[in-house]
């Protein structure tokens, strides 16, 4: 009798632990050939309801048993929990099936390695902040998932925020001092026409400032104030100022450094200065290994961040407003590259005339809008102002607190002059002068155009017209869009094609920055110029035909990394910067240097007869 209650007992008991065990079925979703739209949903049974469902990807409510918008081939985990405690762990994979998909699963894990390292927080490491952000009531905002959100300092963004700081003390605020002079140059006063390069200083500079204003300056302004707010703004413009005299360092060494052919070609930038420039202070090992590591960085961000991200974002934008367009983007890429290759074809000098003259129009269009949005809505300046600098230094600002504004303003200002990155360098060293150091202030101008100008206009725009509170579920490129069609409803279409000829102008910068980096590594033929665009104009076309997902975000981390290489360079030099700008100056007061000689207008007086 004692063993048949024991085994009813036992009986029970197994039925009632089995009840409570959590059963998972789950359905894996690849519903086309498309990246990053793979689905996981999971049908759960036993335990006690409601169920939680904690899922790696963030962006997945903590309610939802269905996860969209997932990498193929990349591992998810999710971690279901009942009512009562009971929880179970799953790891699932989409299978892929396109190329693309396989392409874009496989780079994924090398981006979040790099990733790791370039927005990696060392103060948050160390202890020195809570990276964590909290509302006005103190409570930790969180990820959909139930992650909490950070605000983290991007090692990135310290290494060039940084480095800025330090060439701007050690050149004696060169980018205040020099900035009377820089203009100077750039409208040709100092000219040289028989000097050693192939184009003028403000070629020079339209070529190089057309391969940093582009999207970053529309789209990338607009999340920066979203998530910062208004403060994120001084914070912008005051990476701009101190990454005047990164850049005042790097293109005075690409042209110290540069190497002019019998032909006429220049090869000069990074690769060139970390060789000769180290070699000649007994490192010549370590500054070829910095060289190529710099040379195999820079071509695989001319071929993403310079090249596909370009074609993609100006056929999305173009197609937005011109809906004939919807579905050809081979045709949209095939376009762009007969545009991109009638340029480059023939080299830095076609490039610069074509440069100087859409840069100036473009942002001429650009700012001429934005100053006309901000007069219209001019009652506003003193409310848009008060909320910039109260937000800047206020430790309440929005989201993040002031680290976060900080970041927000920094990371978007040092990001979008690439100062410190070295790209600019390599268009710099084309010009034609004797002395280096006048391109070094000529290239100061450019963070000043970039950041400090066209950047700071964006982001009044979405102040004074204050469409930045309404960001949720917009990209960055349309919440500028919104923000300007706001006042004037037919802009949208000219930002569409302002963006067309940004994406134009900074592809074809790039496919310079990369043929210099293609020929440094491979040999300065012209076979290797000619392989490189070709390569090039393949990639336009792919890359408005196709999604980009992790590969753009790879070629992104490429553009940024190097910075690593170019900077630790230019910390080794910047004493053999300072002698030489100091030379310079002397020379300069001296009425040593070579001025371009005024044109006499000759003028016959009416009734006068000449011989």
């Amino acid at each position: 009798m004692r063993n048949k209650f024991l085994s009813i007992f036992l009986t029970l008991t197994s039925f009632t632990v089995f009840s409570q065990e959590l059963a998972i079925r789950e359905t894996l979703e690849n519903p086309s050939k498309v990246i990053n739209d793979g689905q996981i949903v999971l049908q759960v049974e036993g335990g006690q309801e409601p169920y939680t469902y904690k899922w790696s990807d963030q962006d997945t409510p903590l309610a939802s048993n269905k996860a969209s918008g997932l990498t193929e081939g990349i591992p998810y985990e999710v971690t279901v929990t009942d009512a009562a405690g009971l929880s179970v762990t799953k790891e699932y994979k989409i299978p892929a099936k396109s190329i693309t998909e396989i392409f874009n699963g496989t780079t994924q894990p090398i981006v979040d390695a790099i990733g790791s390292v370039l927005f990696w927080d060392p103060f948050a490491a160390v202890g020195i902040y809570d990276p964590v952000i909290y509302d006005d009531n103190g409570e930790m905002l969180l990820h959909p998932n139930g992650d909490p959100m950070t605000a983290a300092v991007p090692f990135i963004v310290i290494w060039l925020v940084i480095g800025g700081i330090f060439f701007t003390f050690r050149m004696g605020f060169i980018n205040l001092r020099g900035f009377r002079h820089s203009l100077q140059l750039a409208r040709g006063k100092y000219d040289q026409h028989d000097a050693p390069g192939q184009v003028t200083h403000f070629q020079a500079l339209a070529t190089a400032v057309s391969g940093t204003v582009g999207l970053g300056n529309i789209a990338g302004v607009a999340i920066a104030i979203s998530l910062g707010g208004p403060g994120a703004t001084f914070w912008m413009m005051l990476a701009g100022f101190v990454g005047m005299s990164s850049k005042f360092v790097e293109c005075s060494l690409g042209v110290k450094y540069r190497e002019v052919t019998e032909d006429g070609r220049v090869f000069g930038g990074p690769m060139s200065y970390l060789v000769k420039g180290l070699k000649v202070r007994g490192m010549e090992k370590f500054g070829k290994v910095l060289a190529v590591v710099f040379a195999v960085l820079c071509i695989g961000a001319s071929f993403g961040a310079g090249n596909m991200f370009q074609s993609n974002q100006a056929f999305d934008q173009m197609q937005g407003q011109f809906p004939a367009l919807e579905g050809n983007g081979f045709w949209f890429g095939v376009i762009m590259a007969i545009m991109v290759g009638a340029v480059i074809i023939g080299g830095i000098k076609s490039i610069a005339k074509v440069t100087s003259k859409v840069v100036p129009v473009m942002a001429s269009i650009y700012v001429a809008s934005a100053l006309l949005i901000i007069f219209l809505n001019i009652s506003h300046v003193g409310e848009a102002f008060t909320e910039i600098f109260n937000g800047a230094f206020n430790a309440d600002a929005l989201k993040g607190g002031l680290v976060g504004v900080m970041i927000q303003g920094l990371r978007r200002g040092a990001f979008s002059n690439e100062a410190g990155v070295g790209s600019a360098a390599i268009a710099h060293s084309t010009v034609k002068t004797r002395n280096p150091v006048s391109e070094g202030f000529v290239g100061l101008l450019e963070p000043f155009i970039d950041t400090i100008v066209v950047c700071t206009l964006t982001a009044l725009v979405l102040i004074f017209t204050g469409v930045y509170h309404e960001s949720e579920g917009l990209g960055g490129a349309q919440l500028t869009s919104q923000a300007f069609g706001s006042v004037i409803s037919w802009f949208p279409y000219v930002l569409a094609i302002a963006i067309f000829l940004f994406a134009f102008s900074t592809a074809i910068s790039w496919s310079y920055y990369g043929m210099r980096a293609a020929t440094f590594l491979f040999g300065k033929s012209k076979k290797v110029e000619l392989v490189y665009k070709i390569l090039f104009l393949m990639f336009v076309v792919l890359g408005a035909s196709i999604s980009l997902g992790a590969v753009l975000e790879f070629s992104d981390m490429m553009l940024l990394a190097m910075a690593l290489p170019n900077i630790i360079g230019l910390y080794i030099m910047s004493g053999e910067v300072r002698k030489d700008m100091k030379e310079y100056i002397r020379k300069l007061r001296a009425n040593e240097l070579f001025k371009k000689p005024k044109q006499v207008k000759a003028t016959v007086r009416a009734g006068e007869q000449q011989d």
